[in-house]
């Protein structure tokens, strides 16, 4: 029997049959003492509760916003062992209604919310609250935010110093030499073996599965007959196990930016598909310039901004500006155009001001910040430690040379860059886990909302209509056209109608919708477009 089926019964009956031994000697099922495990956990939880108060003052949140812990198993085949606290942000329902101030909106519950990542932290969350797109949900829900195992200060995982984190200037070839992969491969190895020196035996237990048992655990908590989450990019990943672990836990749930959960995918596969989709992001970009050529002066075409890019990094890897931006960290400064679209006009002044002689901009946007160097660390070490446990890589490095050549040949500009991100994956010392088969059935748990932008490239569209297929009764929003990386509560009001709808109403579309893309951003000119041109 596959282990998903084992977790469509009721947690107390998993409870009392998990605690007897198999019958005839058999073995358990896979995940039967993690279940059980969970089971326990969140019990635990549900007694002691979260007692919320003032947040420490680490956390920079305002007096509105309240903190607590939650306390849950590093291993949870191993209930009674080490225990760590995950940080926990709320913000109370508001109950007020925008339109009609007489009206008081009943409270729903919690709406738990996970950023991504892996290495992400939601304490933030509870201050959208605040946004006009967000006030009807903080009317009739407690916002609630958290950091899950590894991040912040909940059981911090870390890799490397800090202090040494951040190397700039670096170079960013999108066909690099043989020397500068061996070189790179070397600062793979070296990593994987900081992550294993620094972290010790815990290090195997920061993984997807053991996130979306946590986030049970957190339901418990909060009090929470049945959970009510949001996840956003890799959010919607372990959403998406939480769905297939406890199905009958689920009250709503929405998945924006859906990341592909088939198990083959998780997560080099994963990898290739988005330095692919990157290329067409990036090309959106171009373009978009290109339309605005009178303001910037990079160019009358994609080609020709591409042009001024490579002039930019040509003469940032001769004379870096400012001394820390060098190529490198123009890729990733330009890599967050790729995410967001409202980072164009800026990206695209930062551009053209360099050009022209002014690299202040730049300097601002690109260089490494050192203050945030702990934070970016931190992030690194989850991101890698998560994504390696998860699933199998190739150990072999010609694998990854060979796929990543090919690939570069025709999406050069995020390929390798995702390579080096990833390779300490295939020098991994922990154990790997086998991926979990995302599925649910008819009837196993409420209809769910997954909300897609066809364009994005972090998450691109075919894991959308992957998730949309393999959890039953989905429903599927597409935003047309447009490649913003998470689109609830964003500027497309036809998306949050469709959000607001199904977390306050529970109302959906029978299986698919599709809304027209929200606005391009405006172009924002440079402080000296009377100095004509950007140089080509």
């Amino acid at each position: 029997m596959r282990a998903p089926a084992l977790y469509t019964a009721a947690a107390s009956l998993l409870l009392t049959t998990l605690a007897a031994a198999p019958a005839g000697g058999a073995p358990a099922a896979p995940g039967a003492a993690e279940l059980r495990g969970t089971v326990i956990a969140a019990a635990r939880a549900g007694t002691a509760g979260i007692r919320f108060g003032a947040c420490p003052t680490a956390e920079d949140l305002p007096d509105a916003v309240q903190c607590g812990t939650v306390s849950v198993p590093l291993d949870y085949a191993r209930p009674d062992g080490r225990q760590i606290k995950l940080t926990v942000s709320r913000m109370r329902a508001t109950h007020k209604d925008a339109h009609n101030s007489k009206r008081r909106v009943p409270r729903q519950g919690a709406l738990v919310y996970n950023p991504g990542g892996p290495g992400a932290s939601g304490m933030y969350f509870p201050l959208v609250g605040a946004l006009p797109e967000w006030k009807r949900l903080a009317a009739a829900y407690d916002l609630v935010g958290y950091a899950p195992r590894g991040v912040g200060r909940s059981a911090p995982l870390s890799c490397a110093d800090p202090k040494h984190y951040f190397k700039a200037p670096t170079q960013a070839p999108s066909h690099p030499s043989e020397s500068y992969k061996k070189e790179r491969v070397a600062q793979a190895k070296a990593y994987a073996r900081g992550c294993a020196k620094r972290s010790g035996a815990a290090l195997r237990h920061y993984t997807s599965l053991n996130n979306a048992r946590d986030l049970d655990v957190l339901r418990a908590a909060l009090g929470e007959q049945r959970l009510t989450f949001m996840g956003a990019s890799y959010g919607t990943y372990f959403g998406a196990l939480y769905a297939t672990l406890f199905p009958s836990h689920v009250r709503r749930m929405v998945f924006d930016a859906a990341v592909n959960p088939a198990p083959e995918q998780i997560w080099y596969r994963n990898n290739l598909n988005q330095s692919a989709a990157f290329e067409g992001r990036w090309t959106d970009f171009r373009e978009w310039v290109a339309r605005h050529d009178d303001v910037y002066g990079l160019g009358a075409t994609a080609d020709e901004v591409l042009r001024s890019y490579e002039k930019a990094a040509a003469r940032l890897a001769v004379e870096p500006a400012g001394g820390k931006v060098g190529p490198g960290q123009l890729q990733e400064a330009f890599l967050s155009a790729g995410y967001y679209d409202d980072y164009w006009p800026h990206r695209a002044q930062a551009l053209s001001a360099y050009l022209k002689g002014d690299p202040k901009p730049l300097i601002q946007q690109a260089g490494p910040h050192q203050e945030a160097a702990k934070e970016a660390e931190n992030s690194s070490a989850v991101y890698t430690a998560v994504e390696c446990n998860d699933a199998s890589w190739p150990t072999d490095w010609r694998v990854w040379d060979r796929d990543n050549t090919r690939l570069a040949r025709v999406a050069p500009f995020e390929t390798w860059d995702n390579v080096w991100t990833n390779l300490p994956c295939a020098y991994w010392p922990a154990p790997r886990q086998q991926a979990l088969d995302v599925r649910t059935g008819p009837g196993e748990m409420p209809r769910t909302l997954i909300l897609a932008a066809e364009r994005d490239a972090a998450a691109p569209y075919d894991g959308a209509l992957e998730l949309h297929r393999r959890l039953s009764g989905s429903v599927l929003v597409t935003e047309r056209d447009a490649g913003t990386h998470g689109i609830a509560g964003g500027p497309n009001p036809c998306v949050n109608g469709y959000l607001d709808a199904y977390l306050l109403q529970g109302r959906l579309p029978v299986r698919r919708a599709a809304c027209s893309p929200h606005p391009e951003p405006k172009p924002k000119a440079t402080s000296r477009k009377a100095a004509g041109k950007a140089t080509r």
